[in-house]
C-alpha cells in the first residue's frame, strides 16, 4: 500500500504546475511527518491514511471522534440554542392539545427533509400536522403572507418555517398581525434584526454563541424534535403511546445536511455518518423508491445522495411541484412513493435539458462579455428557467473558479438571481449588503450560495457592488484557485487495499474533501467520450500497470480537451480521487479525474 508524500517546498506550484488544465494551482497538504507517525501507531492505520488525518488538522485527541463518529458523543444538547425552549415547549403543548401544527418549507433538498423530519415525527408522537412548500415561481422563496393566512385558515395553531425565514421580516410581521403565531428554524446568515415570531431557532443568530453554525437546517429541525421529545417524554405523554424513534430520521438527516453542502465536520460527520447506515436499512418507503428509480444497487454513500437522490428531490421544485419532494419522503403509503418518485426522476430528465440550454447561453453570455477573469462572472437573461440557475451559477463557478451569479430575467423586468461560491469568499454576506444598499429587493444566503430578487435596471450597479467586493474580500493576490493533494501514488499503487484504507475517513464532503492524489508521468491509452460529455480513460505507467479513469462533464473544457489530446505516447500528471468499482461482483480501483497538467 504506497502513496508517497508531497514535497511541502511548491513555490511553483507541485511538479511545476502552477496552472493546470483546469486553471488550478498545485499545492500538497501540510506534512505533518511526527503527527502522522503517532497517528499511525495509535490508531494502526496505513501511512496514507494518517497523512491524510494529519494534513486535515486532526490530531491525536481529535482522531478517534473523526474514525468512529457517534452522535451520543458529538450531538449537542439542543437546549444551548437561544429560543429552542420555546420553541419546543410551544409544538409539545400543541401536539399535546391535539391543536394542528403546519410547517413551511424550502423548495430545495435541505427544506424538504427538514419538512418531511417534521412530518414524520409529529404524527408518531400522535399530533396533527399539514405542511406547504412555496412554488419556486409563483411563490418565490420563503414565507409569503397568503401561504400564512391559508395555513391559520386551515386550522394551524402554530406555523414553523425550516430552512426559511430569517430575514422575513415585514412577511412575519404582516402574519403576526392577522394573528399567526410562527416559529423560525434556520441556518442562514442572520441580521441583527430578528423575524417576529415566537421563536428564532438558528445557530447563526449574531447574538447566539453556538459552536455548530455549520449546521443544515435538517439539522437544526433534528435538535428540536430531541428537544421536544424529551419534553413530552418528561410530560409523560408517552406513558400510553409508544415513543417516536429518533434514530429512524436520521437518513433523511444524512440526505438534507449532505445536498446542503455544509461542512461535515463535528456534528455534522455523526450526522450523516450514521443516516448513511440508517438509509442503507431502507425504512423509508420514499427513500426507498427513490434509491430503485436513481438505480442504486450498492451501499448508499455522500456521493449517492448527492449526485442521485439529492437532484431527484430537487427536481420537483426546481421544474414540477414544488411539494412532491417533501410528501415522498414523508409518505408512508408504497404506491404512492413509487408513482412520485418516477414523477421526481422524469422532472429530473426535464431539468438536465432546461440546464444544458440555460449554460449554453451562459457559458457565451460569459465568453462575449469578456469577463471571464473579472472577481465575479454576473450574468442574465430573459426566458433561462428560475429553476435552474443555481446549478449553472455551480457550473460557471466551477468552470471560470470564481464566484458566479445567474439571473433569471421575466417581462416585467424582474429578475429572480442565484449564486455559488469559491471557499474564501462569503457570497450569502455580500448579497445580504448589496440588500442593505437597496440595490436587491430581497436576498440572503450563506457564505458559499444565495439567493436574491433584482431589477434589471439594478443589475449593472449590482454587479459593480459584488465584484467590488470580491475584490476586496480577495486581497491582493486575487482569486488563485487551488487544488490541494495528498500524495503521489503510482498506477500499480492504486490498489483495492489502499482504497479500503482510505474509506475510513468517510464521509466525505464539504469541510472533509475526498483525498486526491497525483499519477505523475501517466499514459493515456484511451480517451474517448462517453455518455453527453464526459471522458473515459485507461491508464498506463512505465511499469506496465493498467488503471480505468473517469472525467465527468468536461468534454468540452479545457481539462476535457487535454486529455483528448493527450492520447497517446504523451505524459500527463493527473489528480484524481481513488474509488472501488464494482462490476458483475468484481472489485477493481478507478481513478475520477479531477484535473490535468502536462508533464515537463
Amino acid at each position: 500500500m504506497q502513496a508517497d508524500a508531497l514535497p511541502t517546498d511548491q513555490q511553483s506550484g507541485y511538479l511545476g504546475v502552477s496552472l493546470s488544465a483546469s486553471g488550478k494551482r498545485w499545492e500538497a497538504r501540510a506534512d505533518e511527518p511526527r503527527l502522522t507517525a503517532a497517528l499511525a501507531q495509535r490508531f494502526d492505520l496505513p501511512e496514507p491514511v494518517a497523512r491524510a488525518l494529519a494534513a486535515r488538522g486532526i490530531g491525536l485527541e481529535g482522531a478517534e471522534a473523526f474514525l468512529d463518529p457517534k452522535l451520543s458523543r458529538d450531538l449537542p444538547d439542543p437546549m444551548h440554542l437561544l429560543d429552542m425552549d420555546k420553541a419546543a415547549r410551544r409544538i409539545a403543548d400543541a401536539i399535546k392539545a391535539g391543536e394542528l401544527v403546519a410547517v413551511f418549507g424550502d423548495y430545495d433538498v435541505d427544506g424538504a427533509t427538514s419538512s418531511a423530519l417534521l412530518i414524520r415525527f409529529v404524527q408518531a408522537a400522535g399530533g396533527r400536522i399539514i405542511s406547504h412548500i412555496p412554488d419556486r415561481i409563483a411563490e418565490g422563496y420563503g414565507p409569503n403572507l397568503p401561504a400564512l393566512i391559508s395555513l391559520k385558515e386551515k386550522g394551524a395553531a402554530v406555523v414553523i418555517t425550516v430552512d426559511c425565514g430569517i430575514t422575513a421580516f415585514d412577511v412575519l410581521a404582516a402574519a403576526a398581525q392577522q394573528g399567526v403565531q410562527t416559529i423560525v428554524i434556520d441556518h442562514h446568515v442572520a441580521e441583527p434584526r430578528l423575524p417576529d415570531a415566537l421563536a428564532v431557532v438558528n445557530p447563526n443568530r449574531l447574538d447566539e454563541d453556538s459552536p455548530h453554525g455549520h449546521m443544515a437546517a435538517v439539522g437544526v429541525t433534528f435538535l428540536l424534535i430531541v428537544a421536544v421529545n424529551r419534553l413530552l417524554k418528561d410530560d409523560g405523554w408517552f406513558k400510553s403511546r409508544p415513543a417516536p424513534d429518533l434514530m429512524s430520521y436520521l437518513d433523511l438527516v444524512a440526505l438534507g445536511t449532505v445536498c446542503d453542502v455544509v461542512p461535515l465536520v463535528g456534528v455534522n460527520r455523526a450526522l450523516v455518518s450514521q443516516g448513511l447506515k440508517v438509509m442503507g436499512l431502507r425504512g423509508n418507503i420514499g427513500l426507498n423508491a427513490l434509491a430503485d428509480v436513481a438505480r442504486m444497487n450498492e451501499a448508499p454513500g455522500t456521493y449517492h445522495a448527492g449526485f442521485l437522490m439529492g437532484p431527484r428531490v430537487n427536481a420537483g421544485g426546481r421544474v414540477g411541484e414544488a411539494a412532491l419532494g417533501t410528501e415522498l419522503l414523508s409518505t408512508h403509503d408504497a404506491t404512492r412513493a413509487q408513482v412520485i418518485a418516477q414523477r421526481l426522476d422524469a422532472y429530473n430528465e426535464e431539468r438536465r435539458e432546461i440546464e444544458k440550454i440555460c449554460l449554453d447561453e451562459a457559458i457565451a453570455q460569459v465568453e462575449a462579455s469578456g469577463d471571464t477573469d473579472a472577481p465575479l462572472i454576473l450574468v442574465a437573461a430573459q426566458g433561462w428557467h428560475p429553476g435552474v440557475i443555481g446549478i449553472v451559477a455551480g457550473r460557471l463557478k466551477e468552470r471560470y473558479n470564481r464566484p458566479a451569479c445567474v439571473v433569471a430575467l421575466d417581462d416585467t423586468g424582474m429578475g429572480k438571481g442565484s449564486g455559488r461560491s469559491v471557499p474564501g469568499i462569503d457570497l450569502g454576506s455580500a448579497i445580504i449588503a448589496a440588500r442593505q444598499s437597496e440595490l436587491l429587493i430581497n436576498g440572503g444566503g450563506h457564505k458559499m450560495a444565495a439567493g436574491f430578487t433584482v431589477a434589471a435596471t439594478s443589475l449593472a450597479d449590482l454587479q459593480a457592488f459584488l465584484q467590488d467586493r470580491v475584490h476586496r474580500e480577495a486581497g491582493q493576490g486575487g482569486l488563485v484557485p487551488v487544488l490541494r493533494l495528498d500524495g503521489t501514488v503510482s498506477v500499480g499503487g492504486a490498489s483495492l487495499a489502499l482504497v479500503e484504507a482510505l474509506e475510513r475517513l468517510q464521509p466525505f464532503g464539504q469541510g472533509n474533501a475526498e483525498p486526491r492524489f497525483v499519477i505523475p508521468d501517466a499514459r493515456l491509452y484511451q480517451a474517448d467520450i462517453v455518455g453527453e460529455d464526459h471522458v473515459k480513460l485507461l491508464i498506463g505507467d512505465a511499469m506496465g500497470g493498467r488503471l480505468k479513469g473517469i472525467a465527468f462533464r468536461c468534454a468540452d473544457t479545457p481539462m476535457g480537451q487535454a486529455l483528448l489530446r493527450a492520447r497517446g505516447d504523451r505524459a500527463v500528471h493527473l489528480v484524481g480521487r481513488l474509488r472501488k468499482d464494482s462490476w458483475q461482483g468484481v472489485d477493481r480501483v478507478q481513478i475520477m479525474v479531477d484535473d490535468v497538467a502536462e508533464a515537463r
